[in-house]
């Protein structure tokens, strides 16, 4: 980098492919960049290159060459592109990397497995840019990332030799930090900050829907390690926010639906379809910003999805966690919230209707605290902005 060319930076992951949450994270990093280095060069290597380009305006090429990397491959020439695509995407994803001096992979859980992984997909991709990365001198930061503690021994080795390559890691929870740490890599200059997705603006609200309850939806089949009994979970999941979704109707409560992932619009379906009432609907929101609103508008909400309990939060709603990861119960704690939990993968809902009763009771000191806690969210994460700058982007010399 010198004083004649602007600095090139990339953004990496699974962006652009549906998920809010990471897209979520992209906008939280963009917004930096175009604030404190605007003249930076930036695109993506990602998972959805179409959208990225389209609603964030930046260039962005497919992070597979395989276009069918993420389904499951069950014949001889898809199991043959599989293989062909992870010997071309080396030489791709070195090309990539070392046309940029940094690298980005801006937050989401790319350190861990609490939801179904196989080693040749994303953990894969993940080495391939951190050794590019080394080889190359590009820096890449893993920033804001999620962590947790992996079973898997190949997804275990592939995670823990990224993270030891990367240039700098900071994390969204202690849990995240600490799981890095018991997989063997010295996290002694790591921090840890809030996620991404509360450096974005508040929406404001003009016009509250009074008594509605957002119910946050997944298309949730366990984790890595629950494979064995993955559609049970799914049963008892849908089956337990049914009976709940149901209960608020019988209520006369209006019911809004939220997604965070393309996957999670069969669960809604189900839903929908199981209650029959014209007083649960679906959200059609595209990014965090409008899942945000939408929860913003609620009296309550109730969600699975790690950046469903994000927007909810960020936005001063009441909210009870359907919990399917240590994640989620860190952030409610961090949130002052942390009494407000409920397992996933065995929703009880007597149980958590009167959790949600208390909930309820005790709302206006829940916003209370939820305002302080958004304010602290919000300091910590300038400090995470003045850390990447410092490591990433040193003083550029004549």
């Amino acid at each position: 980098m010198t004083a004649r060319r602007p600095v090139r930076v990339g953004v990496f992951g699974l962006l652009g492919s549906g998920n809010l949450g990471n897209d979520g994270s992209l906008e939280a990093v963009l917004g930096y960049l175009r604030t404190e280095h605007p003249a930076a060069v930036v695109d993506a290597l990602c998972g959805g290159p179409e959208a990225v380009r389209a609603r964030y305006r930046i260039p962005a090429t497919r992070l597979h060459w395989y276009r069918g990397e993420y389904r499951t491959a069950s014949r001889a020439g898809s199991i043959a592109g599989k293989a062909v695509g992870k010997l071309v995407d080396v030489v791709r994803t070195a090309a990539w990397v070392r046309r940029h001096d940094v690298v980005i992979v801006p937050g989401m859980g790319v350190l861990e497995a609490t939801l179904p992984l196989r080693p040749w997909g994303f953990p894969y991709a993940l080495f391939l840019l951190c050794a590019s990365g080394r080889l190359f001198g590009t820096r890449v930061a893993l920033a804001g990332v999620g962590a947790a503690p992996i079973a898997d021994p190949a997804v275990r080795a592939l995670v823990r030799r990224s993270a030891r390559l990367a240039a700098y890691r900071s994390y969204r929870d202690e849990l995240s930090r600490a799981a890095m740490r018991e997989m063997g890599v010295d996290t002694t200059r790591d921090e840890v900050y809030p996620d991404l997705a509360f450096s974005l603006p508040t929406p404001v609200v003009e016009e509250p829907a009074p008594g509605r309850v957002c119910v946050g939806v997944m298309d949730f089949h366990g984790g890595n390690d629950d494979r064995d009994r993955a559609e049970e979970i799914h049963r008892r999941y849908v089956d337990g926010t049914t009976r709940f979704v149901r209960a608020l109707v019988e209520d006369g409560r209006q019911v809004r639906l939220l997604t965070g992932d393309g996957a999670d619009f069969a669960v809604v379906g189900a839903i929908i379809e199981a209650v029959d009432s014209p007083l649960v609907t679906a959200s059609d929101a595209s990014s965090l910003a409008e899942l945000m609103a939408e929860t913003a508008a609620a009296d309550a909400v109730v969600a699975t999805r790690y950046h469903n309990l994000v927007c909810a939060l960020k936005s001063g709603t009441p909210t009870l966690a359907l919990s399917y990861a240590a994640k989620s119960d860190a952030l409610m704690e961090l949130m002052g919230l942390g009494e407000f939990r409920h397992p996933a993968r065995e929703v009880d809902a007597d149980r958590l209707i009167e959790q949600f009763r208390e909930l309820e009771k005790r709302a206006a000191e829940l916003r209370q605290t939820l305002t302080e806690r958004n304010l602290a969210a919000r300091r910590r994460l300038e400090h995470q902005f003045t850390a990447l700058t410092t490591a990433l982007f040193p003083k550029e010399s004549p």
